[in-house]
């Protein structure tokens, strides 16, 4: 994730303008915007991929569907085995090896076998350990409502993130009770969702009323829906978890808010772990406390 910082004012994240995805697809045949918007929105593809032909109409084949899984994995993989540990001054993990490489053979479900596991130096346990060492309870932690069918239509705050995914996990509600829906909390969360990925257990994508469809991706949930007249795109929409984590109070605000100012030089670490699909820019805050 590409970050800038600076070191006056409030602590912030600003992504840089939107795409006019509109005005790129609408008034071009229905094939052309099929293999067009997967390539645009290439770092989640094969979400991409199936979303924009749920919502035209086209055939969705199972080849698509399998591929979310692989996207995940190699999504999770690359995150916790590459950038994670770059920030946190450690190897990166073995990643080529597949997520057998990071996961032990049974991941933990209790506060207990948590703490036994961060005692590992295999795997993800140093990431984690060093990850919970950083970050007292409740520091750069955010609540907002749960992602619905009725709200993720919606760029308004959401918690729409592999996190709300996992959320219902023994060791995720044991987490949010000692710690908050911090860092650690959504680490976690991505490394539950690596072990289930590597299963090929994602959740289904479905269709919402109003010619909306909802399809997972490694980030969340998207939603998105067109309109067809003629063989033509006459309408075109997509609302994306970084569009609820950006919104005003969502996940990326409420988190740098809880953020002390002692520890404003982790801003980037914070970003990286919440994952926003685009370029962060941060500014204010004392980046260099």
């Amino acid at each position: 994730m590409s970050v800038t910082a600076f070191d006056t004012g409030d602590l912030r994240a600003t992504l840089p303008p939107a795409l006019p995805v509109a005005k790129l697809v609408i008034g071009k045949p229905v094939e052309e915007v099929a293999a067009l918007v997967p390539r645009v929105f290439n770092l989640c593809r094969s979400a991409q991929e199936l979303a924009v032909n749920m919502a035209l109409g086209l055939p969705v084949s199972e080849d698509m569907t399998a591929h979310l899984a692989q996207d995940f994995a190699r999504d999770h993989l690359v995150r916790l085995g590459v950038i994670l540990p770059r920030h946190l001054g450690l190897d990166p993990l073995p990643i080529a090896q597949g997520a057998d490489a990071l996961l032990s053979e049974r991941l933990p479900e209790t506060s207990e076998e948590f703490d036994a596991f961060l005692q590992s130096d295999k795997g993800l346990g140093a990431v984690l350990r060093r990850l919970k060492d950083l970050f007292d309870p409740r520091e750069a932690t955010a609540q907002v409502g749960a992602v619905s069918d009725q709200n993720v239509t919606q760029a308004g705050a959401c918690e729409n993130s592999v996190a709300a995914r996992q959320s219902t996990h023994s060791l995720m509600q044991a987490l949010e009770a000692s710690h908050g829906r911090g860092p650690l909390w959504r680490a976690v969360a991505r490394m539950l969702d690596l072990a289930a990925s590597a299963r090929g257990d994602v959740p289904a994508p479905k269709r919402l009323a109003e010619g909306w469809v909802v399809v997972p991706a490694s980030r969340g949930t998207y939603a998105m829906r067109a309109r067809v007249e003629a063989g033509v795109v006459t309408q075109f929409e997509r609302v994306t978890p970084t569009d609820h984590m950006m919104a005003p109070g969502g996940i990326m605000a409420q988190s740098l808010a809880s953020l002390p100012e002692t520890k404003h030089a982790l801003a980037p670490l914070v970003v990286d772990v919440l994952d926003p699909c685009s370029p962060v820019s941060l500014s204010g805050g004392r980046m260099h406390a």
